[in-house]
């Protein structure tokens, strides 16, 4: 069986290494990383990740309108998408979930317990 694979799209540089690492070491998957939204939607169309860890807050667009235009396309629809985010208060995870996203990840969160989170959401084994 391949490992599975993760997409995560983050504009902070030094956070997407760590994320890496951690997917990578912890989870034994393999993980693209985007630092721009373009890039991020360019790479789910092209590579079809199994997951997207997806930034609520960069600079060119944001992580929900990134979310609706992945979920515009068929090829990227049913991909899991999971928020990582700061915005945790309540009317904020009310509005992520009437999206219809996997899950959110509040940041900044225990980078030796991301992979475990990633897998219950997403009902992976791990």
């Amino acid at each position: 069986m391949t490992a599975k694979c993760i997409l995560v799209i983050d504009d902070e540089k030094n956070l997407c290494s760590v994320i890496q690492a951690c997917l990578e070491s912890l989870g034994g998957w393999r993980v693209l990383v985007a630092h721009e939204a373009s890039e991020g939607l360019l790479l789910a169309e092209t590579q079809l990740p199994d997951a997207i860890l997806l930034d609520v807050m960069m600079p060119d667009m944001d992580g929900v309108t990134l979310f609706n235009a992945l979920q515009s396309k068929t090829a990227t629809r049913g991909i899991p998408v999971i928020l990582l985010t700061a915005k945790v208060q309540s009317i904020d995870l009310s509005e992520f979930s009437e999206l219809g996203v996997a899950g959110v990840i509040a940041k900044p969160f225990d980078p030796l317990m991301l992979a475990q989170q990633v897998a219950e959401v997403l009902g992976w084994d791990f």
